[in-house]
């Protein structure tokens, strides 16, 4: 299979691909993915996954502010904040800035190949970052024409009381209490003369009529901007609360529908959503050293069985098979994971999938992903999945594992177990690792809180009551409104406000998980799934064996330890060697 490989500054990896592309279209040359005519079949796997994806959607029509995102950051996966010319002014707001982030990065023209995301549905993600921008566009809209009216051709007094709010803003977030009094005092100076110089113009005319209007005509502005703030303020508020309630909120992005063959930006749009939904399906992972398997988590559990390929009677030889003959047995007993001679519960259905793990280095910045005959859309095809089981296993290049996956916890929690086989001379070697990935962070889990103000009533002073405060600030009117005008050109707002930038190489999901060990629940279902899959792991193996006239002993021995080693109730660090 021919690879495409490329470096970045940094060591890049290889591959993505694509699974269910009977429902789905191939990629061609050009690698555009797009669907094939007909009925659309649902992708399977994403049944519970609504918790993590609802939250993470909730992130684009927040109202907070933007540097909170730097509180998710993790160990190994770090966002950044990259201000702009006028940062004061024109900063976007975490929902402003995470939309806009991962919208062009998961739709953009030149973006990089993707991490899956694993419980959660991406796509969903993105479609609600498109919403709420369409929405702000609304708003903006609304905004310039606000801007224009009032503040475009008053332009000397809307510098003047830009010019107010930024002192202003620049006093309230000074912690000099001195430096506070004084320019609290030259600005109500500066009003108390305004007022005097309104009422006393030493001129008559036009122009003193109209330097009173630009005094008050953006006043009256911010009044009307203000409307307009708090009613989209109230919208995106609701969708932000109904999604972490599990309403279910739709995402409307009639932009993606071509109405006629001449849209070709709503067709770039259609294909891109195909295209994300298709690489969230891919059966290559990118191995990235201490980072464990990206998207699926550090490595937590390593448990090897490794034993001599003895014929179990003299003088006879054993009946030749190969690892993927060993492989598609422990295949067919894992299906029957979720069947138990008990009836309490036990575990649910599991995902099993044959992967293909790429090695890239630890700093990696970028991968690439496979391509040439044995690729078809971001999939790599079964007879090539077989070779890398039986052939790849020593020296470089990609391997093959067998991997089980349970998705808990609405999505909160993914618990993957993968299997991998060699044979070495006379040596079959069994290895079976945990990999967990946590919930996502609590930032994206915050409902919305009112804004409220506990006061004292008038006569009962004794007695207080919450006050409704305002959605949408003063200052923050102001904020709406100034960027209002540039965001007929985003990349200019960027330049001027500033902008998240996401780590990579980028998932929605690993970029902001945290460690499954803090919840004692969470940490409990991932160390009770080990034994369960290891048993039957070896038990399929040592029937391939049996069946192929080796001697079992030895397997069987060393699976009774590793049994009992299983059963340790702690995690551990297995990606981590010492010298």
């Amino acid at each position: 299979m021919s690879r495409s490989t490329g470096v970045r500054g940094k060591e890049v990896g290889k591959g993505r691909s694509i699974e269910g592309a009977a429902a789905m279209g191939a990629a061609v040359a050009d690698d555009v993915f797009d669907f094939r005519p007909g009925a659309q079949v649902p992708l399977s796997g994403s049944a519970g996954q609504t918790a993590a994806t609802m939250a993470l959607a909730s992130a684009a029509y927040r109202d907070n502010d933007v540097e909170e995102i730097l509180k998710a950051n993790s160990e190994w996966h770090k966002c950044e904040l990259k201000k702009g010319l006028w940062w004061n002014l024109f900063k976007p707001n975490l929902g402003e800035a995470f939309a806009r982030a991962v919208q062009v990065r998961m739709l953009g023209g030149a973006r990089k190949p993707l991490i899956q995301s694993f419980g959660t549905e991406p796509q969903a993600v993105v479609e609600h970052c498109l919403a709420a921008n369409r929405l702000r566009r609304e708003r903006d809209s609304w905004l310039t024409a606000v801007m224009v009216l009032c503040g475009l051709l008053f332009l000397p007094g809307l510098a003047v009381w830009l010019l107010v709010f930024q002192i202003r803003s620049m006093v309230a977030k000074t912690e000099d209490k001195r430096a506070s009094v004084l320019a609290t005092a030259v600005l109500a100076a500066v009003g108390v003369l305004a007022v005097v110089f309104l009422l006393r113009l030493p001129f008559d005319g036009f122009w003193a009529w109209y330097t009173r209007a630009a005094m008050v005509a953006p006043v009256a502005g911010w009044f009307w901007a203000r409307q307009i703030c708090e009613r989209t303020a109230k919208d995106m508020r609701e969708r932000w609360g109904s999604l972490l309630a599990g309403g279910g909120v739709g995402a409307k992005i009639p932009e993606a529908v071509p109405g006629s063959p001449g849209e070709t930006a709503a067709e770039r749009l259609r294909q891109g959503l195909a295209r994300l939904t298709a690489e969230q399906q891919s059966n290559t992972v990118f191995y990235a050293g201490p980072k464990g398997i990206l998207g699926m988590g550090t490595r937590w559990g390593s448990w090897q069985l490794a034993e001599e390929l003895v014929p179990r009677e003299k003088g006879t030889e054993i009946h030749p098979f190969r690892s993927w003959d060993v492989i598609r047995s422990i295949h067919d007993q894992l299906r029957m994971l979720e069947r138990g001679p008990l009836h309490t519960g036990g575990f649910p259905t599991p995902s099993i999938r044959h992967w293909i793990v790429s090695p890239i280095g630890e700093n990696a910045d970028e991968v690439s992903r496979p391509t040439g005959t044995d690729v078809e859309a971001f999939q790599i095809r079964q007879h090539e999945v077989q070779r890398i089981c039986n052939e790849q296993q020593f020296g470089s290049g990609d391997r093959h594992y067998l991997g089980v996956q349970f998705t808990l916890w609405d999505g909160q929690l993914v618990i993957t177990m993968l299997i991998t086989v060699t044979v070495l001379h006379e040596t079959l070697r069994i290895e079976v690792t945990g990999h967990a990935l946590g919930p996502v962070h609590s930032l994206f889990t915050t409902k919305p809180k009112a804004k409220v103000e506990e006061v004292h009533k008038p006569v009962r002073f004794w007695e207080t009551y919450e006050k409704k405060l305002p959605l949408v600030e003063p200052h923050e009117v102001v904020r709406l409104a100034v960027r209002a005008p540039f965001t007929w050109y985003p990349p200019l707002l960027d330049f001027l406000g500033g902008k998240i930038k996401l780590p990579e190489p980028f998932g929605l999901r690993h970029a902001w998980a945290a460690k499954p060990w803090r919840h004692r629940f969470m940490a409990d279902d991932a160390l009770r799934t080990a034994t369960p899959v290891l048993r039957v792991v070896h038990a399929a193996a040592i029937k391939v064996l049996a069946e192929n006239g080796v001697d079992t002993e030895q397997f069987g021995t060393r699976s009774l330890f590793l049994s009992n080693l299983v059963q340790d109730a702690k995690p551990t660090t297995a990606d981590l060697y010492e010298a």
